[in-house]
C-alpha cells in the first residue's frame, strides 16, 4: 500500500507545481538544456532528452522554446551554463527529502535551499545521507474508464513496463527510466489519455507523521518545489488521505 499512497502524494504535490505554468515552463526548459548538454541534441539517440521533451509537450511548452533550449544545451546559442545537483536533507520528523536542482549559480541556490530547510524544521544534509533510500522510476496513471486491463497489459509488456496495478479507479504503471518514453509514446499512440506521467524518485519504504508535523512538512515541500532552481522534490513521507485533504 505504500506505493499506492505514494501516488496520491506525488499527484497532490504535482498539481501544486503544475498550477504555476510559467514557472513550470522555465523548469522544463532547464531540464531540456541539461539533457542536451549531457547527451546531445538528437532525441532519437538521447532518452533523457526525449523524456524531457515529452514532459514539456504535456504542459504545452511552445515548440520554439523547446528548440531554443536544445540549442542552448548543445552550445549553438548562449545560455547553456546550467548544472545539475542533488541536494539531500531531512524534513521535520526526520523525513528524508531529495531535491533535484538545476542552476546556473550554485553559490546562490545552496544558501536559499538551506534556509528553506532551516525555516521549516528541517536540515540540509551531506551527500548520500538519504539518496540511497530512493530509486528513479517512470510512473504513469490512467483512468480505468479510458482502457481495459488486457489492452494496457499488452502495451506494457511490449514496451518494457515493470508492473501494472489496479488502484481505486485507475491503472498505475511503473517502469525503469530507460523504457519510460517508449511506454508513454506507445500508450498515447493508441489514443489512451494519461492522467499523470513523470519520472520520480520513489522511496523503498515510507514513514508516517502526526498531523502537526504533516502541516510543517507540506509547507517545506511546497516552498522547495516553488523555488526556481528546484526541478522536483521527493520524500519518503506517507501522508494519510485525511492529511492530504486538509492541504486542499
Amino acid at each position: 500500500m505504500a506505493g499506492h499512497s505514494q501516488w496520491a502524494n506525488i499527484k497532490h504535490r504535482k498539481a501544486l507545481v503544475d498550477s504555476r505554468r510559467s514557472k513550470l515552463w522555465s523548469k522544463l526548459s532547464k531540464a531540456i538544456i541539461v539533457a542536451a548538454k549531457l547527451g546531445g541534441g538528437d532525441p532519437s539517440g538521447n532518452v533523457r532528452l526525449r523524456t524531457a521533451i515529452l514532459d514539456a509537450k504535456a504542459v504545452s511548452l511552445p515548440k520554439d522554446n523547446i528548440e531554443r533550449a536544445i540549442k542552448k544545451g548543445t552550445g549553438e546559442i548562449e545560455g547553456g551554463d546550467v548544472e545539475e545537483i542533488l541536494y539531500e536533507g531531512y524534513g521535520p520528523g526526520g523525513v528524508a527529502v531529495l531535491c533535484d536542482i538545476m542552476t546556473d549559480n550554485r553559490n546562490r541556490t545552496a544558501p536559499e535551499v538551506r534556509k528553506l530547510f532551516d525555516t521549516h524544521g528541517g536540515k540540509l544534509g551531506s551527500t548520500n545521507c538519504v539518496a540511497y533510500l530512493f530509486e528513479r522510476k517512470g510512473m504513469i496513471s490512467i483512468k480505468q474508464s479510458a482502457v481495459d486491463l488486457e489492452t494496457l497489459m499488452e502495451i506494457a509488456l511490449e514496451n518494457g513496463a515493470d508492473d501494472v496495478s489496479e488502484v481505486d479507479d485507475r491503472f498505475d504503471l511503473t517502469c525503469t527510466t530507460e523504457f519510460y518514453s517508449a511506454v508513454v509514446e506507445a500508450i498515447e499512440a493508441r489514443g489512451i489519455p494519461i492522467e499523470v506521467k513523470e519520472v520520480a524518485r520513489v522511496p523503498s519504504s515510507t514513514v508516517e507523521v502526526d498531523a502537526e508535523t504533516a502541516v510543517t512538512l507540506m509547507k517545506l515541500l511546497e516552498k522547495l518545489e516553488d523555488h526556481d532552481d528546484v526541478q522536483s522534490v521527493a520524500s519518503n513521507v506517507n501522508f494519510s488521505p485525511e492529511q492530504l485533504a486538509s492541504f486542499g
